[in-house]
């Protein structure tokens, strides 16, 4: 059992936090961070790249475009399970459950649940007395739908409904609490190009893709309460391929990501603004916009480039039997100096995929809630077993 003051709790899963005085330190944050996070492992053992790469059954997780190119009225569930500080705590995980489908050799569908666990925490007030155990939670549903535009080209989007309750109905600085929920939207397109002969027998392909994701309302915890962003996110991403000879094939992959909200403006000592905009007046669309602004940034057009993530993948393939992946996340220090590199494999047989990532600190001052933890996915083809 976790012990955690009730108002730390809100406050690390939903506040915006302002800069310091020398603007040395600015975080962008959203409520349900998490929608963020990589639900598999195939993209989390590729540093969480997922928008140009090759279509598989938890495509819709990342760019729902790319539905439309899986295989002809192919359907697959998978499931993945990712642990969360578990070097720390035994009961946070996030499960993600989804079912794709091909409806045609044009369109593909999917459905899909995510499920984050806070475990079972003991809430205290400010003053440490207990307020009881509870389990705080978040779910999140999508569905999404994906059609070609031409044999190269296709566009999709999804729905989302999150429902997020982690102050189980308590009253925290004066305010009752209640579950957050909203709505929110997923736009992607995606290119994937034919393979070419090249030198030495070989032929290369590239892919692209790029995705707006979460784009809804704010999100409020009480009644009374400020509401917050969600994680809005622009995703843009290229990959190229190497199919080497007829057994073994090479991808590498590139995504830039960065937050479609806000930066938080510098506060002087008594909470004014000096610098930046107020970001609790703007609407999420707005938002959008003011998030590529360098005038409403306290760092200007400098810390509009450092709010950019890049992250690397590779992926071998061999007899689209056995998959070797690494992949590596940077993050300015600036902005969350998340940076760290990622390892996996996979092993396709029959109607199953299983899948295998763990991350790796890029250095002793990085830390991440996944480091040196195994992460686990299992798709099953569905329509494979009942041929069978």
């Amino acid at each position: 059992m976790k012990k955690i003051s009730l108002a730390l709790l809100i406050l690390a899963t939903t506040v915006k936090v302002s800069a310091q005085n020398d603007l040395k330190y600015n975080v962008v944050t959203t409520a349900v961070p998490i929608l963020l996070v990589s639900p598999d492992s195939r993209a989390g053992a590729m540093g969480d790249v997922g928008v140009a790469s090759t279509p598989d059954a938890n495509s819709s997780a990342w760019n729902p475009a790319k539905l439309a190119f899986l295989e002809n009225k192919k359907a697959s569930m998978a499931l993945s399970y990712t642990p969360w500080m578990s070097k720390l705590v035994p009961d946070i995980d996030l499960a993600y459950v989804n079912y794709t489908k091909a409806l045609s050799d044009r369109q593909g569908i999917s459905a899909s649940l995510r499920y984050f666990s806070l475990g079972e925490i003991n809430f205290t007030d400010e003053q440490g007395n207990s307020m009881g155990t509870f389990n705080p939670y978040e779910f999140y549903f999508d569905v999404a739908y994906a059609l070609k535009l031409s044999d190269h080209w296709s566009a999709g989007t999804a729905l989302r409904w999150i429902f997020s309750d982690i102050a189980q109905g308590q009253v925290v600085q004066g305010l009752q609490t209640k579950p957050g929920q909203s709505g929110a939207a997923d736009l992607g397109f995606y290119y994937q190009g034919d393979y070419k002969n090249i030198k030495g027998g070989r032929r290369q392909a590239f892919s692209a893709g790029i995705a707006m994701t979460n784009l809804g309302a704010k999100i409020a915890y009480s009644e009374s309460g400020n509401a917050d962003f969600l994680p809005t996110n622009l995703r843009l991403g290229g990959g190229y391929h190497l199919e080497i000879d007829d057994y073994n094939k090479l991808s590498v992959y590139l995504d830039i990501n960065r937050l479609l909200v806000p930066t938080p403006p510098l506060l002087g000592t008594n909470g004014e603004i000096i610098a930046g905009i107020d970001d609790n007046e703007l609407t999420p669309l707005i938002g959008v916009f003011e998030s590529f602004n360098p005038s409403s940034k306290p760092g200007g057009f400098e810390e509009m480039l450092q709010e950019n993530v890049y992250n690397f993948g590779m992926e071998y393939k061999y007899n689209n039997f056995l998959f070797a992946r690494t992949g590596y996340l940077h993050e300015h220090k600036l902005k969350g100096n998340r940076q760290y590199v990622t390892l996996g494999f996979g092993l396709a047989y029959q109607v199953f995929t299983i899948d295998m990532a763990y991350l790796i600190p890029a250095s002793p001052t990085t830390r991440s809630p996944l480091e040196n933890t195994l992460r686990f996915s299992m798709a099953f083809n569905i329509d494979g077993f009942l041929a069978q």
